[in-house]
């Protein structure tokens, strides 16, 4: 199922000049890459329900079996109130474990009826934001970093623990070892206040030719 997205891709133009002022080597990866083409996800239930689903394995894997579980609803769009209304039968035949299923089920919980029922995420601050995805069974940390990137397109969010991440810093940057998150976070501290656009082009880095 395709993310709901606003019809325009935000301006990043002030993002790239800034990060490439600072940055050289980051100048020049943006260079190699093109324009910045991060725009928002506004079904946040759905981008939610497919990180869990992503949880432990292959891209491909998640993908094909968020399908299924997308295929249970009306237009492909999974809801939360929709989700609370299946079998436990009909969700693990889209391949969840027990686990997994009940994270699911906490995660439409509390979008259906809980405190993600009323939150304006706009509202919040990032870190507010991480404190409320993070009370899901399921969400930690990381999962909600991709929900302020990818859902919300707020502007200053590294994260430190994602292995693409960690292994193209090291690559552009000469580290001889993975860099630790304390060094992850003193080498970007310069891109602020654009730290999540600078984590766009080092994903985008690796699927450059030869690299």
């Amino acid at each position: 199922m395709a993310n709901k997205r606003l019809t325009t891709t935000p301006d990043w133009s002030a993002a790239t000049a800034h990060l490439a002022a600072v940055d050289p080597i980051m100048g020049d990866i943006i260079a190699r890459v093109g324009p910045c083409t991060l725009s928002p996800r506004t079904d946040y239930f759905a981008n939610l329900a497919r990180a869990i689903y992503s949880q432990q394995i292959s891209g491909a894997v998640a993908a094909a079996l968020f399908a299924k579980f997308a295929a249970l609803f009306p237009a492909k769009t999974p809801t939360a109130k929709g989700t609370l209304a299946l079998s436990d039968a009909d969700l693990r035949g889209t391949g969840l474990s027990r686990q997994k299923l009940a994270y699911i089920r906490d995660l439409a919980e509390h979008f259906a009826e809980g405190p993600l029922a009323t939150h304006d995420f706009h509202a919040l601050s990032d870190e507010e934001i991480i404190d409320a995805l993070t009370a899901v069974h399921g969400i930690g940390r990381w999962t909600a970093e991709m929900f302020l990137i990818f859902s919300l397109n707020r502007p200053d969010v590294f994260p430190v623990d994602d292995f693409g991440i960690k292994m193209n810093l090291r690559r552009a940057y000469g580290y001889k070892k993975m860099p630790k998150p304390r060094t992850m976070r003193r080498h970007a501290r310069p891109w602020g206040p654009w730290r999540t656009v600078g984590t766009w082009y080092l994903w985008r880095l690796g699927d450059l030719p030869g690299e």
